[in-house]
Formats: C-alpha cells, sequence, structure tokens
C-alpha cells in the first residue's frame, strides 16, 4: 500500500474514532443526566422516611436561603416529629401570613393621600394581585390535604405570578412591598421543594 493511502486509511480511522467518541460523550452526558435524576428520586423517596429535624435538614439543604428555610419550618411546635406533609403545612401558613402583612401594608399605603395618583392605581392593582396570591395559597393547602401534589404546585405558581404582577405594578424596587414580597417567594419557593419531594422527586 502506497504511503498516500496509509494516510487516507489514516484519515478515515479519526474521523470514524472521532465520531464514536463524540457518540460516547453523548451517551456519557445522558447517562450523568438519568443518574442525577435517578439521585433525585432515591432522595425523595428517603425523605418520606424521614422526619422532623433530619427532614428539615435534608429539605433545605441545597437551598440558597437554607437559612430561612430552616428557620421557618423549625418555628413551629409540630416540627420536632414532622413529615413531610405537615413541614409544606409550616411553610404554606407562613406564606398566608406573609401575604396578609403585606396586604396591610398595601391598604395602608393606599390611604396615603400624598402618594401619586399613579402608584395609587399601582398600589391598588397590587391589592389585587395580593388577594389572588393570598386565595392560591389556600387552594395550595386544601390540594396538600386532599393530596392532590399536581394541583397544589399547579397554585404555588399562580401566587408566584400573582406577587410578580403586584411588584410590576409598583414603580422601583425598595419600598416596603418589594421588600416583603421577596420572603413570601422564598416561602412559596420553600413550598414547592417540599410538595417535590412529597411527589418522590427531590429539587
Amino acid at each position: 500500500m502506497e504511503l498516500h493511502e496509509w494516510l487516507e486509511v489514516g484519515r478515515i480511522r479519526i474521523r470514524a474514532l472521532r465520531r464514536i467518541d463524540t457518540h460516547h460523550q453523548a451517551g456519557g452526558e445522558k447517562d450523568k443526566e438519568v443518574r442525577g435524576e435517578k439521585d433525585k428520586e432515591v432522595r425523595g423517596e428517603k425523605d418520606k422516611e424521614l422526619r422532623g429535624e433530619e427532614l428539615i435538614k435534608s429539605v433545605c439543604e441545597d437551598r440558597g436561603n437554607k437559612e430561612l428555610c430552616v428557620e421557618v419550618l423549625s418555628s413551629d411546635p409540630s416540627s420536632d416529629n414532622a413529615t413531610l406533609q405537615d413541614l409544606a403545612m409550616i411553610s404554606l401558613k407562613t406564606a398566608a401570613e406573609n401575604a396578609s402583612g403585606i396586604l396591610v401594608d398595601a391598604k395602608r399605603m393606599i390611604d396615603d393621600q400624598d402618594l401619586e395618583p399613579g402608584i395609587q392605581q399601582g398600589l391598588a392593582d397590587c391589592e389585587e394581585n395580593l388577594l389572588d396570591a393570598e386565595s392560591q395559597i389556600q387552594d395550595a393547602i386544601a390540594s396538600i390535604l386532599s393530596n392532590d401534589k399536581r394541583d397544589a404546585q399547579m397554585w404555588l405558581k399562580a401566587a408566584l405570578a400573582a406577587i410578580d404582577t403586584c411588584d410590576a405594578s409598583i414603580p422601583g424596587d425598595d419600598d416596603i412591598l418589594s421588600v416583603r414580597s421577596v420572603t413570601f417567594r422564598q416561602l412559596c419557593n420553600i413550598a414547592v421543594d417540599i410538595n417535590k419531594h412529597m411527589m418522590g422527586v427531590a429539587s
């Protein structure tokens, strides 16, 4: 075989090896994703067996707001032996109380005659969305109590969307409502994560 023929064969083999390597890499990435999802499922199932402090640690472990998560879920006297459903109820109860507090602030600000009409209208729109969010939290609670976890996720996402709309109604991001809405979002997201654990999928 001539040299140029050897070189051509070599090039063909290199191209074939590259295709195989690319295929293996793609397969490897896919395998990692599958393993990751399986790990989440295993962790979610494991969390169903835990209670109280150990369960709270597991639920809050990977959250960016871990300290708030632990503080909120440990605040209720029933948390010592709490199940996932108990923790979901604790987080939703706290979120509902937070929404009620934001509503009180919104109503007080609406009554401030020194505010510009445009800002007052924005606050009024925000108040309507807060009422929606408060109602959706109650719907999420009802869904969890009836073991309808998918509906609970839907209501929680709706509540988060409502608070986003509320924020968009008010100019700026340093007013008391915008500041308190950050906590509301965090509380709702904690509830979302707990509900995912109840569905057997850790976040």
